[in-house]
């Protein structure tokens, strides 16, 4: 270990010679100072590690002499030690961005501590972390053999996020290696059991999981029958990890009531998947009773474009008689006017926002090369939505509908994939354009890499014509065209994509919360 330099500041320094004289036989330096203006000079003057420092001392004070501090260098962490435990000044210092607080009189083994948590926090963390994982690897090997139903796929989700967010930190990469390895594996087992069981969730008595077309009338509706005024939120395109990622933004005004998720229909893509939750009905429903608001993949024009009368259908057909408002947000300017008119949707019983910004970022990662730098995998997409979200209009607006108390609730339509691998398919110039998925006549692919379904009815999918057929591309893969394929593969390879089946995609977090 490289000798750590500290600077010990206290108008009683003489009196800490036993403390000084343990943290040296750990190997530490202490350069000691009895007042505040000396101690700014010598911390010009070398480069220290760490400040401990006595808030009460004559002439310059403890919190004059960190403002200073700061200002000369402010990534060094500074311990206040204090005699006094008035709640202002422990603000202040807190405030000032002080590193810990130790109350007089302090022992030895409370400075090592202080010191261990600041300056050995990340190794010892990430030692700690790895060893944990360790552990857990092989439990998660063992219970993917074992798992056989919706809601244990589920669990196992949740746990490869949460592990995949402890190591995105540590020094060993070779873990993060080992548990990308682990999802994968996990999302091969996870597209043998769509393929088996996916079909029989249309049966009105089968043991399953809500979808899609389920979400509003199972999820939505209980709280809109609390009768407080609710912003319900879908963000197009966000996965389970990214939720986690900004989960802490949105606990500072809200408290989590409930989290539970449920599954996006198949192909897990916007006009399919938004469109069932909206209307409340499958894409076959929607096609039949519903034409001339549905698009099929061939058809001409946006296919999401009558979400609020799919919405305003799905209430008359439940009976519900309420005061709501939709709204779709694609760009700053729409977010910020919304942010501006908040007030006056207090007297609305429901407020729908459509927030799309997670999915422009995912085609934009296609698209742009400053984005495939920002977004070159899971956790930077992560780092990458949390800072859209910290500094969205969409913060402003929840932060507006918490000082209204409003329930809020968010969800997502489905989720996404980093695609890495192609998989070889030919089609008619009438087959679907989307890289997850393909509906057409006469597909030719790779058996072992698609969920292929004959009868698109069996999973309640409109066909095209009469004999068409889907393919839904499994695990990582995308389904790249043999006409100028090397072209087609660089172009696409490390992209984000969504149609197909993964944990990633069609896992989706449904959370519910009440102002703080």
């Amino acid at each position: 270990m490289n000798e750590i330099k500290i600077l010990w500041v206290d108008d009683e320094i003489d009196m800490l010679k036993p403390h000084i004289l343990f943290l040296e036989k750990k190997n530490y330096k202490v350069t000691t100072a009895n007042n505040g203006q000396d101690a700014i000079d010598l911390f010009r003057e070398e480069n220290f590690d760490i400040v401990f420092l006595d808030e009460n001392m004559p002439g310059l004070s403890g919190l004059d002499t960190l403002s200073e501090i700061k200002e000369i260098k402010s990534s060094v962490p500074v311990i206040m030690i204090t005699k006094s435990e008035e709640e202002y000044i422990m603000e202040e210092a807190i405030g000032s961005k002080i590193a810990d607080y130790l109350i007089k009189p302090v022992n030895p083994n409370q400075i090592l501590l202080s010191l261990k948590k600041n300056l050995d926090n990340s190794r010892l963390v990430s030692e700690k972390t790895t060893l944990d994982y360790q552990k857990e690897f092989r439990k998660i090997a063992m219970d993917l053999a074992m798992v056989n139903s919706w809601e244990d796929w589920v669990d196992m989700y949740k746990r490869l996020v949460f592990w995949e967010m402890e190591l995105e930190n540590i020094e060993d990469h070779s873990m993060v290696e080992i548990l990308e390895s682990q999802k994968q594996e996990a999302n091969s087992q996870f597209g043998k059991f769509i393929e088996k069981n996916y079909e029989n969730w249309f049966d009105p008595k089968a043991d399953k999981p809500v979808l899609s077309h389920n979400l509003f009338r199972e999820l939505v509706v209980p709280e809109i029958l609390k009768k407080q005024p609710i912003l319900f939120v879908v963000i197009d395109n966000l996965r389970y990890d990214q939720w986690k990622a900004f989960e802490g933004v949105v606990n500072n005004y809200y408290k989590l009531e409930k989290e539970s998720a449920y599954y996006s229909i198949l192909p897990t893509a916007t006009q399919y998947a938004r469109n069932a939750i909206f209307s409340g009905l499958t894409p076959l429903e929607m096609e039949k009773k519903l034409p001339q608001y549905w698009k099929n993949d061939i058809d001409d024009g946006g296919k999401n474009m009558y979400e609020a009368e799919f919405l305003t259908e799905q209430l008359k057909r439940l009976g519900l008689k309420i005061k709501q408002e939709y709204y779709k947000i694609t760009n700053f300017k729409d977010g910020k006017k919304l942010v501006e008119n908040f007030k006056g949707l207090k007297s609305n019983d429901l407020t729908t926002v459509v927030y799309n910004f997670v999915d422009m970022l995912s085609h934009a990662k296609t698209e742009m090369d400053v984005v495939k730098e920002l977004a070159s995998n899971d956790k930077a997409y992560r780092s990458l939505t949390l800072s859209w979200f910290r500094n969205s209009p969409l913060l402003e607006i929840i932060q507006q509908a918490q000082l209204a108390g409003f329930k809020l609730i968010i969800t997502t339509d489905h989720g996404t994939i980093n695609v890495k691998n192609p998989s070889k398919v030919i089609g008619d110039r009438n087959t679907s354009l989307n890289l997850r998925y393909k509906t057409g006549r006469s597909l030719t692919y790779e058996e072992k890499d698609v969920y292929h379904v004959k009868d698109p009815k069996s999973i309640q999918l409109p066909a095209i014509n009469m004999s068409s057929s889907f393919i839904f591309a499994k695990n990582d893969l995308f389904l790249a065209y043999v006409n100028n394929f090397n072209h087609y593969v660089s172009y696409y390879r490390n992209t984000y994509q969504h149609g197909g089946i993964s944990l990633e995609e069609m896992i989706i977090p449904f959370l519910v919360f009440n102002p703080k």
